[in-house]
């Protein structure tokens, strides 16, 4: 069903700690059952285990590793003739900021460190040195688009 107009976007405010409006979006996106206090527990929590063992600022260390996550492509399924096609689509920043953000959650809880903090600090460290679980993901999806180079033309 079509809208009437264009959806209004809400401003999210910046961090409390870092003062940046991405890292309370990445809060947001750890956030479960409205819990935010436990999910700015668990984010503070990895960037202070981050500052401890790189010596860096874990804000630069953050943001890198979410430049270094960040798809430029990705591929969407399309029905075209009876057939699905994958077809590539370039990825917009903001949604290649919420691909990033989802990709670094989902792959940090899958890690085999005791808490979340420590899985999710390792995550970011290894998004930064661009290795890991989060990063071969955007290398698959980007060897996948240019794979399906040749439906290109389908996009809508």
């Amino acid at each position: 069903m079509a809208r009437k107009r264009k959806a209004v976007v809400r401003e999210i405010l910046p961090d409390p700690k870092y003062g940046n409006v991405k890292v309370s979006k990445f809060m947001n996106c750890v956030m479960r059952s409205g819990k935010k206090s436990v999910a700015e527990g668990i984010v503070y929590g990895a960037f202070d285990v981050i500052g401890e063992k790189t010596q860096k600022d874990p804000l630069e260390v953050f943001l890198q590793a979410i430049d270094n996550i960040r798809p430029m492509v990705k591929v969407v399924s399309k029905r075209v003739g009876g057939q699905n096609y994958q077809v590539p689509l370039e990825v917009s920043e903001k949604n290649g900021q919420a691909i990033a953000f989802r990709w670094l959650i989902g792959y940090a809880k899958n890690r085999s460190e005791k808490s979340m903090v420590e899985r999710l600090a390792a995550e970011i460290m290894a998004a930064y040195n661009k290795e890991g679980s989060s990063i071969k993901k955007r290398e698959d999806t980007h060897k996948m688009a240019e794979a399906n180079k040749a439906f290109a033309h389908l996009r809508w």
